[in-house]
C-alpha cells in the first residue's frame, strides 16, 4: 500500500478538504473550494492533491447536477462554454510553461478589482443588472477554463461574468453547476495525457468519494433556503476571501512570502 493511503494524517487533511469543496459544489461559494485544495496540499504535493481531487469533483458534479436539475441559463452556457473549451486547450498546451502561481496571482488581482468595483457601485447606489455580452462571456469563459485547468481557480473568472447578471440564487447555482461539470469532465482528457493519474491517486480518490455526495447535498440544502439579499452579499464576501487567498498563494509561490 502506498504511504499516503495508510497515513492517518493524510485523511485528517483530506476529509475536511473534500467536505469544504463539496459544500462549495453544492452552491455555497467558491472560497471553500480554494481552501480545500491547499488543505490537502499540506500533506501531499499540490499537483498530487489536484489529481486526487479531480475524480471526486466529477462525483460532486453528478450529485450537483441532480440537486439543481431544471435550473440553468441556456444563453450563458452557450456563450461561456466554447470559451472554456478554448481555455482548457490553452492550459494543456502551456502546461510546461505557465506556473499555477502566476495564474493564482493574476486571477487574485482581477478578482479583487471586481470586488472593489462592486463596493464602489454599492456606495454610489448605482449597482446595475448586466445583460448578456457574447464578447465578455467568451473572454471570461476562456479565462475560467484556463485557470481551472492550471490552478483549479476557474470560479472567480466565471463569477466576474455571471454575478452581475443578478440571477435568482437557484438559477445562478444551477447554471454554474452545469458549466463546471462540463469543464471538469473535459479536463479529464488532458490530465490523463499529462500522466496526472496513477494507482495511488485514484485509490485515494475512491476512498474519499463517500464524503463527497453528503457535503454537496448539504451545500445545496443551505442555498435553496437562502434569499437573494443574503446570497449575493455572501457571494461577494466569498469573492473578497478568494482574491486575498489567490494573491497570497501566488505571491508566496513566486517570491517566498
Amino acid at each position: 500500500m502506498a504511504p499516503i493511503l495508510s497515513d492517518p494524517v493524510f485523511y485528517l487533511a483530506a476529509i475536511p478538504a473534500v467536505i469544504l469543496v463539496g459544500l462549495s459544489k453544492g452552491g455555497l461559494g467558491g472560497a471553500m473550494a480554494l481552501i480545500g485544495v491547499p488543505l490537502m496540499a499540506l500533506v501531499v504535493p499540490p499537483v498530487q492533491a489536484a489529481a486526487i481531487l479531480l475524480p471526486i469533483l466529477i462525483v460532486m458534479d453528478i450529485v450537483s447536477l441532480w440537486a439543481w436539475r431544471g435550473f440553468y441559463d441556456r444563453r450563458l452556457l452557450a456563450i461561456m462554454l466554447p470559451g472554456a473549451m478554448l481555455g482548457i486547450g490553452i492550459g494543456w498546451l502551456t502546461a510546461a510553461v505557465v506556473t499555477a502561481d502566476h495564474v493564482r496571482l493574476i486571477v487574485g488581482v482581477v478578482t479583487l478589482l471586481f470586488f472593489l468595483r462592486w463596493v464602489a457601485d454599492k456606495l454610489r447606489k448605482s449597482e446595475r443588472v448586466a445583460g448578456h455580452s457574447p464578447a465578455k462571456g467568451v473572454f471570461w469563459g476562456t479565462v475560467a477554463g484556463f485557470t481551472s485547468f492550471v490552478a483549479h481557480a476557474g470560479g472567480p473568472p466565471y463569477q466576474v461574468y455571471a454575478l452581475p447578471l443578478k440571477h435568482d440564487p437557484k438559477l445562478y447555482t444551477g447554471t454554474s453547476v452545469i458549466f463546471f461539470a462540463v469543464v471538469n469532465a473535459v479536463k479529464l482528457v488532458p490530465y490523463f495525457a499529462l500522466g496526472q493519474f496513477d494507482a495511488t491517486n485514484l485509490t485515494a480518490s475512491l476512498l474519499l468519494v463517500p464524503v463527497a455526495p453528503l457535503a454537496t447535498l448539504a451545500g445545496a440544502w443551505i442555498v435553496r433556503r437562502m434569499k437573494a439579499e443574503i446570497f449575493y452579499p455572501l457571494m461577494y464576501g466569498m469573492i473578497l476571501i478568494i482574491s486575498i487567498k489567490l494573491i497570497h498563494d501566488g505571491a508566496a509561490g513566486l517570491w517566498g512570502w
